[in-house]
């Protein structure tokens, strides 16, 4: 599944989205934000797959938004119709998503990458809050990501300074979860993506979840939700695999029954 903008190849239970405009440092035009809505939507409709990479052809994962690709245009839900769906789409998916970012991931292209449930980060890469420069605030949802990770006072000063956050700061804060050299990204990413991909795959979107889900509840409401999730699983076949597999002392093959 190939556009001149987005490409999307699928290997087993791994799926790969690859913005493609490297020329414009996968730039979001009016074109690539349609594609990557619908390879979200198309993506989260394949049962087969449990695990998606995002990342970027080029030098750079994504510049933000294309200055030139539409930006003219002073329409007030800009943002709701033109991002908002791929990015819930990506947060409500019962996929495990992980963004792989090299270079820079600047503007809501930094939105697209810290709404991934994972993050791998080339050792020398950069989430950029480029919005002070061109007298905006950040939007995609950038402000409830860096507050979440970083706190009010560091989030703060990240967004009016316009600040490029590096790597090893990315893995500080929370915003990223592993870091590579450059040459080993690609690799690395799809290997514990295959490694994950090994889980139970109801497991794996329960987790998914009520992590998104619990930081909004109190206490007592947060074992009630559990409880519910654990019922269905204890219910499945995967829970009587994994546990025949551990007495046996052999790997688990789970088919998410």
């Amino acid at each position: 599944m190939t556009s001149e903008v987005l490409t999307i190849s699928v290997d087993g239970p791994v799926a790969t989205v690859t913005l493609n405009r490297p020329e414009r440092f996968n730039a979001l035009n009016d074109e690539l934000r349609a594609a990557l809505r619908t390879a979200v939507a198309d993506i989260n409709a394949m049962d087969n797959v449990l695990i998606v990479i995002l990342k970027g052809e080029g030098r750079g994962f994504c510049a933000g938004a294309d200055l030139g690709g539409g930006m003219e245009r002073p329409d007030p839900d800009h943002i709701n119709k033109e991002y908002k769906p791929a990015l819930v789409g990506i947060a409500e998916s019962d996929k495990i998503w992980i963004a792989q970012i090299h270079g820079t991931a600047a503007g809501i292209g930094a939105a697209y990458a810290m709404n991934c449930d994972l993050v791998t980060m080339a050792d020398d890469a950069t989430i950029y809050m480029a919005f002070a420069a061109i007298a905006l605030i950040p939007d995609g949802g950038n402000t409830q990501l860096l507050l979440q990770n970083m706190g009010y006072h560091r989030a703060l000063e990240t967004i009016l300074e316009g600040q490029k956050i590096s790597a090893q700061d990315c893995v500080k804060h929370g915003l990223a979860n592993k870091l590579f050299p450059l040459d080993d990204l690609d690799r690395e990413t799809k290997e514990w993506a295959e490694r994950l991909a090994s889980g139970g795959p109801l497991a794996l979107s329960a987790t998914k979840r009520i992590l998104r889900s619990v930081g909004h509840m109190s206490y007592a409401d947060a074992i009630s939700a559990e409880a519910k999730e654990q019922h269905v699983l204890l219910n499945s076949e995967d829970f009587k695999t994994g546990v025949a597999a551990f007495f046996d002392k052999t790997k688990p093959v789970f088919k998410g029954k």
